[in-house]
């Protein structure tokens, strides 16, 4: 069997460990009540990450059919996999970081001695560095306010098992 490789970003905040070591002195129900709460949080990033891939086009419209929530004791969002995407069948992690964050060489079936004089591009951008195109800013500029939705959330089912916040 393949081996899967998938990115997933786990959105990090001040207080969390604090928050979940709280969580271990109450009942395993409040835990499963936290990791529902965040993936419901987790599928609102997916859905606006997933639109900013469709916006995106190209490759990264390929790849954002692969983003999903990740059940998690915080919201969690996974990208790739190997699931096979685009007119070539390439894996959805191969494209992942092409359409995120550019090239400016070729790789691949288009680092071929043929294509040396094609003038196309193998991704839409050239390399930006760490500035992504779609997936990590979309994320990204929703972290602050699911991480405030997030600990909102802990706060409530804390008081509602009985403990103190």
């Amino acid at each position: 069997m393949a081996k899967k490789s998938a990115l997933t970003i786990t959105l990090h905040a001040t207080g969390v460990r604090e928050t979940l070591s709280a969580f271990r002195a109450l009942p395993k129900d409040a835990s499963a009540e936290l990791r529902k709460s965040s993936l419901k949080l987790a599928e609102s990033l997916a859905v606006a990450a997933r639109a900013a891939g469709k916006a995106e086009g190209g490759q990264a419209a390929a790849v954002a059919r692969t983003v999903k929530a990740r059940k998690d004791r915080v919201p969690s969002v996974q990208a790739g996999g190997s699931t096979r995407v685009g007119r070539k069948r390439a894996p959805a992690f191969a494209l992942l970081f092409g359409s995120e964050f550019g090239m400016d060489r070729r790789s691949g079936w288009y680092a071929r001695s043929r294509y040396r004089r094609s003038k196309g591009s193998q991704y839409e951008h050239p390399h930006r560095g760490r500035e992504g195109a779609w997936f990590f800013p979309t994320i990204e500029a929703r972290q602050a306010q699911i991480m405030r939705e997030w600990q909102a959330a802990a706060d409530r089912i804390i008081r509602s098992f009985g403990g103190t916040t």
